[in-house]
């Protein structure tokens, strides 16, 4: 299994301040530079730190928000490239859904690719919800911008005997002939985020990895969706290294250590929840059958942003929750070593197996020194141990795959 640290480099001195969101309508005035020029640099050696630790980095960004300072994945990207050596790339992701220029975006992860000397993962996503509002699009037709210009960037990467040009429904480009081309041939492995069983299919049928995560209930049905259809279109059953999946992860050298860590970065949860509600479910964004079961939802009751239910059935809120509550829904790792190896152990029997695990090891207002000491913990108490994992496959679920491989 390859752990890739993740934080989303929050600016968590400026949440008293907000009046209801701190996305799109958060003055920027409330940011500070000299404290936020501080802030981006431990981010940064954070994720250079872990080329020295045997951990593979991820890097995301969001756009007018406290929540997150990576405006631009593109640019810590480029700098990690040359900074390490070793460590795996993982951009998830590029919002391609709502990006401008599909052929800028295969031009610049080439660049890294090639700069990296081929450790880039490629991840491409839609877009965030509260996005659309200062992207000036219709969230209609984002899924389908976003399918268009996955295409025009895989052709942009793996065409190189000239120029073509593209006619789409969303994008049009003339003489498109990328320099450089990317170093992995054809593509970098190509990464995309599922949030249900259904788009799970779609990921399946193309062959990409497919990612979840901070829901082990949600992520089974992913995983054992994405395993079925490719059953059922005459695919061998895809290996753990098809899958990935995001969890808070805090290790301590006592049990109260590792959990309180896990409290820091489970702000991650509240902050990004912080948000007006017509940006956070702008109409059209949603799948028809998803924005069907929100309107059955009775009028005026409380509908918590963060509502999960664990593996043992309880119905929880993540903002809030307890550590047990977020080690159960499959949110959260915490404790000592041998605790948050048992814990990943029992999660990855749960889904199956994943071979790629992106691990948010800071969060919210905790410190540099404590995010690095939770690292460094992990990397050397628990990261060896991961390829102890074998995966349990349940023999209901061998002889169901069986069965749709063999009707087709």
């Amino acid at each position: 299994m390859r752990v890739y640290h993740f934080s989303e480099v929050p600016f968590p001195d400026s949440y008293a301040a907000h009046t209801g969101s701190l996305r799109i309508t958060f003055p920027n005035r409330h940011f500070d530079p000299v404290l936020g020029a501080d802030l981006l640099h431990h981010r940064l050696d954070e994720w250079a730190l872990c080329d020295e630790l045997g951990l593979d980095i991820m890097i995301n960004e969001h756009h007018s928000t406290a929540t997150c300072l990576t405006s631009s994945c593109m640019l810590p990207l480029a700098i990690m490239a040359r900074e390490t050596k070793r460590s795996r790339l993982l951009v998830l992701g590029v919002p391609i859904g709502s990006r401008r220029d599909p052929v800028l975006v295969a031009e610049e992860l080439s660049y890294i690719d090639v700069v990296s000397r081929g450790r880039l993962e490629m991840g491409l996503v839609k877009g965030n919800a509260p996005e659309v509002a200062p992207s000036n699009l219709n969230p209609v037709y984002l899924t389908q911008r976003f399918w268009e210009a996955h295409d025009l960037i895989i052709k942009a990467m793996t065409t190189h005997d000239g120029p073509f040009n593209w006619e789409g429904e969303h994008f049009q480009f003339r003489q498109v002939n990328i320099w450089p081309r990317p170093y992995q041939q054809p593509t970098p492995p190509i990464w995309i985020t599922c949030f249900n069983a259904h788009s799970a299919t779609s990921v399946a049928e193309r062959g990409h990895r497919a990612c979840a995560g901070v829901d082990a209930v949600v992520g089974k049905a992913i995983f054992d969706s994405y395993r079925s259809h490719a059953a059922k279109i005459g695919r061998p059953r895809p290996s753990p290294d098809q899958f990935g999946y995001l969890v808070l992860v805090g290790v301590g050298r006592t049990t109260a250590e590792g959990h309180r860590r896990l409290k820091e970065i489970q702000s991650f949860f509240k902050a990004t929840a912080v948000n007006f509600e017509q940006f956070a479910n702008p109409p059209g964004y949603l799948p028809p059958f998803i924005s069907a079961q929100i309107l059955r939802t009775p009028p005026n009751s409380q509908r918590p942003p963060r509502l999960t239910l664990t593996r043992s059935g309880a119905k929880v809120n993540l903002v809030n929750a307890e550590v047990d509550q977020l080690i159960d829904a499959g949110a959260g790792f915490a404790g000592t070593p041998d605790e948050v190896f048992e814990q990943i152990e029992d999660l990855y029997n749960y889904l199956g197996g994943f071979g790629h695990m992106m691990a948010m090891m800071h969060g919210g207002d905790m410190k540099h020194a404590d995010a690095v000491d939770n690292m460094t913990l992990f990397s050397r108490e628990v990261l060896p141990r991961l390829k102890e994992l074998k995966t349990h496959v349940p023999v209901s679920t061998q002889d169901d795959l069986q069965t749709n491989h063999s009707a087709h």
